[in-house]
């Protein structure tokens, strides 16, 4: 009986209904409609998100979205491999490796002591070739006089002929003097023939040029030392046009400078540009004048806007020093690469240095040409 009367509580507990939960008590409709608005962060994930894969995706497709890019590409600038005309000692050197430099600036001077010989020796040769000229007109003079001269004597032997002829049919004169009267006017017409191509030559040596106007021995003087002077001025080696000095640590005092041999380079930093040498399957969809996008490996972060400005007309092992002789021995398909001139549309905010590796990535979807 003690156990019945002890689990009659508990089932009487268990019988009894649940509570139910508070009811809150009703809201006012403004709170309701504040509660369930949406917030901005809620709109612009809304309306922004797709937006902006809606201007993405129209990007995209006005540029159909093409690019080819590769990291086989180097900063290039033009080169001038300066040398001297004339070999000689170097005696100065006016500039040092990596010095920029204006046209016409000095860059060494070799020595011109035997250049300045040769002009004074050129200038000789002009003051002989005037006296000659001098000597021929004297000449040509002298012969004018020996013409008179002869032409005299050829009427006196003929004179004296005639007397010994008419003496000779009169029987009062000899053979041998008439033979005698007969060769001295021969001997005196030849003489007038001698002083006349004695006066001919003179007048020929003494003609003056037919483009100059001035005597051929006079103007081969002239030219001589115009030479020298030339010859002279090149003792002085200058820049040709503006740059930068490289390698100049070949240029030393005392030594003997060999004409032609290149002794310094300049560089022209003012106009860089980057040669990228894509692989031949990146050629398909490009065109000279698309846009493209530079950066460096010196400068992170740095980006440059540029433009395909020439396509190679050859790969580059058909311009190698030993190109690949594909048709003999055992054939290896090898994808080829062609460089490409990328110019740059803005001036680097770094400075260029002619070699610097550089990645490319040019745009060759439709619309992808520069300026539009």
């Amino acid at each position: 009986m003690a156990q019945l009367s002890a689990t009659a509580p508990a089932k009487a507990e268990e019988a009894k209904p649940p509570k139910a939960d508070p009811v809150p008590p009703p809201q006012p409709a403004a709170a309701t409609d504040a509660a369930t608005k949406p917030t901005w962060r809620t709109r612009l994930l809304m309306f922004g998100l797709p937006a902006m894969l809606i201007a993405g995706g129209a990007g995209w497709w006005l540029t159909s979205g093409g690019s080819v890019s590769t990291d086989n590409a180097y900063v290039q600038m033009d080169k001038v491999s300066i040398a001297a005309e004339v070999g000689g000692r170097i005696t100065e050197v006016a500039v040092k490796d990596g010095q920029d430099v204006t046209p016409g600036q000095l860059l060494f001077r070799i020595d011109g002591e035997p250049y300045r010989l040769n002009v004074a020796q050129a200038t000789a040769a002009i003051d002989a070739a005037e006296v000659e000229v001098g000597n021929l007109s004297a000449s040509a003079n002298t012969s004018a006089v020996d013409i008179a001269a002869a032409r005299e004597d050829v009427k006196f032997a003929e004179v004296t002929f005639g007397r010994q002829a008419a003496l000779m049919e009169k029987g009062f004169t000899t053979k041998a003097a008439y033979d005698a009267a007969r060769h001295a006017v021969s001997q005196a017409r030849e003489r007038v023939r001698q002083a006349e191509a004695a006066a001919a030559e003179a007048r020929v040596k003494l003609a003056a040029g037919p483009s100059s106007g001035i005597n051929p021995q006079v103007e081969a003087a002239r030219v001589q030392r115009a030479q020298a002077q030339v010859n002279l001025g090149r003792t002085e080696v200058r820049a040709p046009s503006a740059g930068r000095v490289a390698q100049s640590d070949r240029l030393q005092i005392g030594q003997m400078m060999v004409a032609g041999l290149p002794a310094v380079t300049l560089v022209d930093t003012a106009h860089p540009w980057v040669e990228a040498n894509f692989k031949e399957t990146d050629l398909a969809d490009m065109r000279v004048g698309q846009r493209a996008e530079i950066s460096f490996d010196a400068y992170p972060g740095l980006k440059i806007r540029g433009h395909v400005l020439t396509i190679g007309a050859g790969t580059g092992s058909e311009f190698s020093v030993l190109p690949a002789q594909n048709a003999t021995g055992n054939w290896v398909k090898v994808t080829q690469r062609v460089p490409v001139k990328i110019a740059f549309d803005e001036k680097p905010s770094r400075e260029m240095i002619a070699g610097l590796s550089a990645d490319v990535r040019v745009l060759t979807g439709s619309g992808a040409v520069a300026g539009k």
